[in-house]
């Protein structure tokens, strides 16, 4: 079996913000279209399914992180990710999802913190949790490389660049209700290994590890301005053209306008360049990336396509 439609989906805690972009494979051509609101996540799986024309599975990315660092499921005595989502939000994890909104109130079942400035610092999640500084509750996908910044770590939920929210509602609302029918990449399989056997394939992207792929700079512009847009997207075009087998003329309206004026536009983009990054390892012009240390299989998981010397 093999993958008839891809989707990548830029993650908000406002559904106003939640976009896709939706490439569906007919006759060996990938037909990629205009990005559109995700819309009721209930059903999203259903509604990606029924638009497959070729037979094969769904493989849907979520920028949001999909794993738990190595230092924190050794002290928490997890024994899996998946085993962990399993018990997340019951027994002594019924917390879990709650972000602590006090220091005091910060544990191994309840790791996320804050809720809200003030009096608030990350040395206090450090003494709660019995892990010593930020490199200890980063997964090894999120550390720093010559391109980009480190991302900020899970649990802490304050600022521009946090994940943490992001994780809780992504983990509650896509994966966990359909746990047991999905595959979650990398923890169940290779996506080969997870096309024959399940329907459904769920994997982490990271659209700032694609820009470089697709030709954009990672400085000199902005993503916010309409602009930056347009000219970002004409520079993306060259990478199209040399991919014969995407269609690509109702895209091109999109990234011709700056994918809009209004504010959705960042979204709309980043869900685009998300998509080109997934389709570029699903016809294996990339690698998936995954190195060879038990810790991501186990317990930290991987971005789709991301690439880094240092891994090992």
């Amino acid at each position: 079996m093999s993958i008839a439609v891809v989707a990548h989906c830029d993650w908000s805690m406002e559904q106003k913000k939640r976009w896709m972009a939706v490439a569906i494979k007919r006759g060996g051509h990938w037909h990629v279209q205009p990005p559109e609101l995700v819309s009721d996540t209930s059903s999203l799986f259903e509604r990606l399914q029924r638009r497959a024309v070729d037979p094969g599975a769904l493989l849907i990315g979520f920028d949001f992180p999909i794993g738990l660092p190595e230092a924190y499921a050794r002290a928490a005595g997890i024994g899996s990710f998946r085993e962990a989502l399993t018990s997340f939000g019951s027994g002594i994890w019924s917390d879990w999802y709650n972000v602590a909104d006090h220091r005091d109130h910060i544990s191994l079942q309840r790791p996320f913190y804050p809720v809200r400035p003030g009096g608030t610092a990350r040395v206090h999640l450090f003494d709660a949790l019995g892990i010593s500084g930020a490199s200890s509750l980063l997964r090894v996908c999120e550390r720093a490389t010559a391109d980009r910044q480190a991302a900020c770590m899970l649990f802490w939920t304050l600022g521009g660049n946090q994940v943490g929210k992001g994780a809780i509602s992504g983990w509650r609302e896509i994966i966990v209700p359909r746990l047991d029918e999905i595959g979650l990449w990398p923890f169940d399989g290779s996506l080969a290994e997870l096309a024959n056997r399940k329907p459904i394939i769920v994997a982490e992207t990271y659209p700032g590890d694609v820009y470089r792929q697709v030709g954009l700079p990672r400085s000199g512009w902005s993503k916010r301005r309409q602009a930056d847009r347009t000219r970002m997207g004409q520079s993306m075009v060259p990478w199209l053209a040399a991919r014969p087998d995407l269609t690509t003329d109702l895209l091109l309206l999109s990234i011709n306008d700056g994918f809009g004026s209004d504010k959705a536009g960042e979204d709309r983009f980043d869900a685009v360049v998300g998509l080109l990054g997934m389709l570029d390892v699903v016809d294996r012009r990339r690698g998936e990336g995954i190195p060879a240390i038990d810790a991501v299989q186990k317990w930290e998981g991987w971005i789709l396509g991301h690439h880094r010397d240092d891994a090992t």
